[in-house]
């Protein structure tokens, strides 16, 4: 089962995009409009099987009824030649006897019998069968008992109260039915009981009634015994359908007779069709009214209907193909468009955007999202080259300060020693702390080990700033910075307080006066780290604040280039944003005669650390 299921997935995953979507349309439309028709057509067969069987049953019923009017009038025809005692008399009587006698019973007692015959049509004969040694067989209504067959069965009548019916008679009975009624003399002593017999033939008695009907129902009429004796109408198309089949069917029908369960439908199978039966038990007949339907036959609307609905869901499911491939063709064309510019922008023409065509309030579908997005893609990628382009540039920039700086690092350095050494050797201490102060400073901004460092070591470098400053200037700067140990272990871009300090030494306080500046750090939402520098000093014009902040507040995409005087707040600031992102950077607050304060704004995880 997982072999089969990972088949599929495989087969589906490689199918093109056409198949998948003729695929979910016909699973999403035609297969369920398929199964409600089904649904449908299944309730009209019930609907229609339910209908038959009631017609069924009706037209059983009136064939019931019917064939007992019938049976009623044979045997009132009965009692009424019963009536003709007269007639009765004389042939129990001696025939031969008189001739004068047989005349005038030829005249008038058997010619009123013979009209009671020819008022019914449906009678075809009626015959005496009489016991009497004196009678004379002149007419065919007149016979000795020794001609009837068998001999026997007014015993048989007897028992059964003195009349009965055979569906098929004793003689020439294949095609007549004929109705036995004992015939009793008082007070005479004979041996055999006469026997009248009505004979009737089956045409006669059953052909309107099992004439092909409106109906899907064969009508049968069987004895009740023998399974092999029953009437029909052969010309019926039932009939002539089943063909050699038919008694197959009659046989198989007639073993499911029950006259206890005569109200109920049966249902038989003959080869490979099945047949719905209803029937009623006719008792004096001892036989069954059948109608019996073929499935086909009863369902052929809703069969039909099947066909009509394979027929209408093939069309659908073309035109849903038509309509797949029509969708998927126009799709393709631009999915092609953005094919095109992938293989432009591979070979570097990052300008190969896509033309989506739509309006400047229009949406789209899907494909001019991806489209739009991927133009989108190409403008980020383009900004983010120009940001390597420019941090490329700010590191050659620091590099070359760096070796400018270098050039005469050495002879520097051993000047300002001879230089301290001298001052210590005329008992010069300030000058020389002066000097060792410079002497830090140049070392410092000249050597670049390391594109970061500890903020202890930007700290001291700082320090050393304010010392020297104070002994050039003559001032009292004052400077506060009592951090924790784990802050001062802090990795930080190296000179990035170093151009902060400078701007409030040079502009918080007049040129040798006092100035207290005050560095302190905090952690803002477990993201970020702040390092504020303070001073209280002059502070900021609020003009120039503004224009200060709108700075800060602007792209830090420009390039940027360092001035004469070295890297300023602006310089910092947008230096921050290119390696920390625009959530970093520096921000400046003031209020005129009061005081100063610009916060660096870094990421508080030290491995997103960057280089400058």
């Amino acid at each position: 089962m997982n072999v089969l299921l990972t088949k599929t997935r495989k087969l589906y995953r490689n199918a093109r995009i056409s198949q998948k979507l003729f695929l979910a349309f016909s699973l999403a439309i035609a297969i369920p409009a398929i199964l409600v028709s089904f649904l449908f057509i299944r309730t009209q067969e019930v609907q229609l099987y339910e209908e038959a069987m009631a017609a069924g049953n009706s037209h059983v019923s009136r064939l019931n009824e019917q064939l007992r009017n019938r049976m009623d009038m044979i045997e009132n025809a009965s009692s009424t030649a019963l009536t003709q005692k007269a007639f009765v008399d004389f042939i129990h009587s001696n025939m031969r006897g008189d001739g004068l006698g047989l005349v005038k019973f030829r005249q008038n007692q058997f010619e009123q019998m013979h009209n009671i015959i020819q008022s019914n049509e449906m009678i075809s004969q009626l015959s005496f069968y009489v016991d009497n040694p004196n009678l004379h067989e002149i007419w065919p209504e007149i016979y000795h008992y020794d001609r009837f067959w068998p001999q026997d069965y007014w015993a048989e009548l007897r028992e059964e109260g003195g009349s009965a019916y055979r569906l098929f008679a004793f003689k020439d009975g294949e095609h007549t039915l004929s109705y036995y009624r004992l015939v009793r003399l008082q007070g005479q002593q004979i041996k055999r009981p006469s026997i009248m017999e009505i004979r009737v033939e089956h045409e006669a008695l059953f052909g309107d009634l099992l004439e092909e009907s409106e109906g899907d129902f064969f009508s049968v009429v069987m004895e009740g015994t023998n399974p092999s004796r029953y009437i029909y109408n052969p010309e019926h198309a039932f009939a002539r359908n089943a063909g050699e089949a038919l008694n197959d069917i009659l046989d198989r029908v007639h073993r499911e007779l029950d006259v206890l369960q005569q109200n109920s439908p049966i249902k038989v199978r003959a080869g490979d069709h099945a047949y719905y039966a209803l029937y009623r038990y006719i008792a004096p007949l001892n036989a069954y009214v059948v109608d019996i339907a073929s499935h086909d036959a009863l369902m052929k609307g809703p069969r039909s209907w099947y066909g009509l609905v394979l027929a209408i869901t093939f069309c659908v499911l073309l035109l849903i193909m038509l309509l797949v491939s029509h969708t998927t063709r126009r799709m393709f064309r631009r999915l092609d468009s953005v094919l095109v510019s992938m293989r432009q922008v591979r070979k570097g023409r990052l300008d190969a955007k896509i033309d989506t065509g739509l309006g400047e309030n229009e949406i789209g579908d899907e494909i001019d999202e991806v489209a739009v997005s991927y133009n989108n893609m190409l403008d980020e990628i383009q900004r983010l080259m120009t940001q390597v382009v420019d941090k490329q540039l700010i590191a050659k920039n620091a590099q070359l300060h760096s070796l400018h700086s270098q050039i005469n690092s050495h002879f520097l350095y051993n000047a300002l020693e001879s230089i301290r050494m001298k001052a210590e050797v005329q008992r010069q201490p300030a000058i020389a702390d002066a000097l060792v102060s410079l002497g830090s400073l140049l070392r410092y901004s000249m050597q670049w080990r390391s594109d970061t460092v500890a903020l202890r070591e930007e700290l001291a470098n700082i320090r050393s700033y304010i010392r020297f400053v104070n002994f050039m200037e003559g001032g009292s700067i004052e400077l506060a910075a009592d951090l924790p140990e784990e802050v001062l272990r802090y990795a930080i871009p190296k000179m990035c307080l170093q151009p902060i300090v400078e701007n409030a030494v040079h502009h918080a306080a007049p040129s040798g006066g006092s100035v207290r500046i005050r560095i302190a750090v905090r952690v803002e939402n477990d993201s970020r780290l702040l390092i504020e520098v303070r001073d209280d000093g002059a502070g900021v014009d609020p003009e120039i604040l503004s224009r200060l902040q709108a700075v800060l507040q602007g792209d830090s995409d420009t390039p940027i280039v360092a001035g004469n005087n070295g890297l300023g707040l602006e310089n910092v600031h947008k230096r921050l944003q290119l390696h920390y992102g625009k959530g970093c950077g520096l921000w400046i607050d003031s209020v005129q005669g009061s005081y100063t304060c610009v916060t660096i704004r870094l990421p508080w995880e030290n491995a997103n650390l960057g280089g400058w």
